[in-house]
């Protein structure tokens, strides 16, 4: 029997989605890959696959899930097999350097942003920046790994050959720009079978840990015994949405064969948009949908079952 097959190493992150694929009686197994082989003689089973692979795996001990995952969606490929999300986007989850040279090439301006490896070669990086501004980050990143806030060289110096200095797992750092909004605030688009679904702006005034997902948070979003509530949520949908990126976004998946992603960008207070993030391992955060009536993991569930009943069985 054909199934639906979800390539993952974060049964917390999945959790959600197979609840939909209940809901909506879509036959489904899942491969936490996490450990595990790759059996190239073999033929993979009927059904399509849908990686949920993240590059912040490694914060959960997971380390090589990506060079697994990358494995055995070669192996599928190979096989003819129908991969959501496949190789190409994995390639850009685990790499920004990817994901950046990708938005430039389709007309997406992203932050000014070079890639170093080794300490010194992060504060020569730095000198590029001499009286601005600029955030560090990982390459291979997710949930906000290694984004620091410097307004000056010096202050850099003191962090990487300091002991708090976070060491990429890639071994590549980025210094990019620094690009201030006027409100302390990003936004994230979401896009199931390649498409836009909605916007949900996010207030980054507590930190850069932009993650959606209700695991995710950081301190309590709800509303403690005997306190107030917050004046606003972090995480918004936005009614009537209308930025014409979203074209070229469209664009950008469709050209590197991406069906799955969140693609985060801000504004500065000219107006001007950068993106800085491709997440194809997008989540959802359910307190901002249950107030739109909006709900990604129900379209994209949907949107499994639609390519599954589109599958023909494989002749032996």
């Amino acid at each position: 029997m054909k199934k639906v097959y979800i390539i993952h190493e974060n049964d917390e992150w999945t959790n959600h989605l197979i609840k939909r694929l209940e809901e909506l009686e879509v036959p489904y197994e899942t491969w936490h890959l996490d450990q595990g082989t790759v059996n190239l003689s073999e033929t993979p089973p009927e059904g399509i696959f849908y990686s949920r692979m993240s590059a912040s795996s490694h914060t959960r001990g997971h380390r090589y899930a990506p060079e697994l995952a990358a494995s055995v969606i070669a192996w599928l490929e190979r096989h003819g097999r129908k991969v959501l999300n496949g190789s190409r986007a994995l390639q850009l989850e685990v790499s920004k350097v990817a994901q950046y040279l990708e938005l430039e090439a389709h007309g997406v301006k992203t932050p000014k942003t070079i890639a170093a490896a080794g300490k010194e070669q992060i504060l020569q990086a730095a000198e590029h920046f001499s009286g601005q501004p600029f955030i560090t980050k990982h390459n291979r990143a997710g949930k906000g790994l290694g984004v620091q806030l410097f307004h000056s060289y010096q202050g850099l110096k003191d962090y990487v050959l300091g002991p708090d200095f976070e060491e990429p797992v890639d071994g590549i750092t980025l210094i990019q720009q620094y690009i201030e909004s006027p409100e302390s605030y990003i936004t994230r688009c979401e896009f199931v079978g390649g498409k836009f679904v909605y916007a949900v702006r996010v207030d980054t005034s507590e930190g850069f840990e932009l993650c959606p997902a209700d695991a995710c948070q950081i301190g309590d979003l709800f509303c403690p015994v005997g306190e107030e509530a917050p004046a606003k949520p972090k995480f918004q949908i936005q009614q009537d949405f209308a930025e014409s990126i979203i074209d070229n976004y469209e664009q950008v998946l469709e050209d590197n064969n991406i069906q799955v992603a969140g693609i985060e960008f801000i504004k500065d207070a000219d107006g001007t948009i950068y993106t800085y993030d491709i997440n194809t391992n997008t989540n959802y955060n359910s307190d901002a949908e249950s107030a739109a009536g909006k709900y990604g993991m129900l379209e994209l569930a949907k949107f499994l079952k639609s390519e599954l009943n589109q599958v023909s069985p494989v002749l032996v």
